[in-house]
């Protein structure tokens, strides 16, 4: 009998990783600008995590970092020349727009895509639809190689169908599964998709935060949904709290994280809280499976709290006994609040009875925490076959890529080591064995 399994599809971190504090609205990310970061840390960090998942028997794989620097947005922001000439120039006229160039942000690949599982679809396939990222400069080219890479993995058109991003305006900003959920009884069994926006293009009622901006549309979570073919029913819209966004939730994954029946989730998270907790138990009640919401009191955990320690930017995994296993990172030990609320959530004894916490502090110091750096895909036994193999994670996979890091990254990598023409030569270069690593061909164009 076939079975379902979710795989965790985690970004392996870039040779570029650096704090360039790009995002606006992103308190981590604004507050570590132009400190120097530790690249090979980063991916190491973010390997001893997928490993030990692995290990426990949960599905992993990965998704390749893009090439850098991004030489098509220099030639269209009117840099000319060599590759070094046009690093240089741009380092000396716009250090701002080279680092954008040099961003490692494809590492979160909870923006890389909205997945609906084939239990949810109407054509019974696996769909994709590669997120815009259309809110930031840095981010708006990832889609073309995600949508490359995400092409060679599922390639197989009987099991999955894998959509181009939305149009690149405004109206449609899209983020990916940062702002998706599924819930289910179980991941073989269809299931609600949970979209959380944070403005609307088209209906002034609908009122967004003032200071940071909402980068999720409900236009396009709702072009998401009909691509995907999911049926009404099981469907359910919800906006995110404005309020919260201006206190740096730029994504629903800061303040909510669903799985199975779970959805857990802080009493700020959305505008009306009752009226979307109700819709989510409706829409599960119609596949037949009983949601289980766990709210985290503004009284227990402010937002604050939550931010600075991304505590709902963590992973629920169901383990066979039934219960979930919550991964955090390990900032959650050092917030007293966040650290005093997890004790007392294991102690329950409820749907969640494990913590584990790793050390993610290069990544977290960038604003990404454990759910940033993971996009989540149900596959039953037949579609995981199927799929590309070379990149599930294995321990032989794991030693190869623990060697390449030790060879290809930098232990520090500051901003003015941007302007290093070098830098690019050495990207390539690990790049092009990544890409025989995992064989995934014409996967880079330098």
């Amino acid at each position: 009998m076939s079975t379902t399994r979710e795989f965790n599809f985690d970004g392996l971190v870039g040779p570029t990783h650096n704090y360039a504090g790009l995002s606006f609205g992103n308190v981590a990310s604004s507050s570590n600008i132009k400190s120097a970061s530790n690249p090979k840390e980063a991916a190491l960090q973010g390997l001893a995590k997928m490993r030990a998942l692995a290990q426990r028997g949960f599905g992993q794989a990965l998704l390749p970092p893009q090439d850098r620097p991004n030489f098509k947005l220099l030639r269209q922001l009117g840099f000319t020349g060599t590759n070094a000439q046009m690093i240089e120039s741009a380092a000396r006229v716009s250090p701002v727009i080279l680092a954008c160039a040099y961003s490692s942000s494809p590492m979160w690949t909870a923006n890389a895509a909205t997945v609906s599982p084939s239990m949810d679809t109407a054509d019974g396939r696996v769909h994709f639809t590669i997120a815009n990222l259309n809110n930031k400069l840095h981010r708006s080219y990832e889609h073309t190689q995600t949508e490359r890479a995400l092409r060679h993995i599922f390639a197989n058109e009987q099991h999955f169908s894998v959509h181009q991003a939305l149009p690149p305006t405004p109206a449609f900003g899209d983020e990916g599964a940062a702002n998706h959920t599924r819930l289910c009884a179980q991941h073989g069994a269809p299931g609600v998709e949970l979209f959380v926006y944070g403005r609307s293009e088209f209906d002034s009622r609908i009122i967004g935060p003032k200071k940071f901006p909402a980068r999720q549309t409900i236009e396009a979570s709702q072009a998401v949904a009909r691509l995907h073919g999911l049926k009404e029913a099981q469907t359910v819209f919800v906006q995110q709290n404005p309020d919260t966004i201006d206190q740096g939730v730029f994504h629903n994954d800061v303040i909510a994280v669903g799985s199975g029946n779970v959805l857990f989730y802080h009493q700020e998270a959305f505008v009306d809280e009752a009226d979307a907790i109700a819709r989510c138990r409706v829409a599960m009640q119609h596949v037949g499976a009983e949601l289980n919401p766990i709210r985290v009191n503004s009284a227990d955990v402010s937002v604050a709290d939550a931010v600075s320690s991304y505590l709902f930017n963590s992973q629920l995994l169901a383990k066979p006994n039934g219960k979930m296993a919550l991964l955090v990172p390990q900032e959650c030990s050092e917030n007293a609040a966040v650290a005093a609320y997890l004790k007392g959530l294991i102690n329950e004894s409820g749907a969640i009875d494990e913590l584990l916490s790793f050390e993610l502090r290069q990544s977290m110091r960038n604003g990404g925490g454990p759910a940033c750096l993971r996009l989540r895909v149900a596959l039953t036994d037949q579609q995981a076959q199927a799929m590309h193999q070379g990149v599930v994670f294995t321990e032989t996979l794991y030693a190869r890529l623990v060697t390449w890091v030790e060879r290809h990254y930098r232990d520090t990598l500051a901003p003015d080591d941007l302007a290093d023409p070098a830098l690019a030569i050495e990207v390539q270069t690990a790049l092009n064995e990544l890409s025989e690593i995992l064989n995934l061909p014409n996967l880079y164009e330098f």
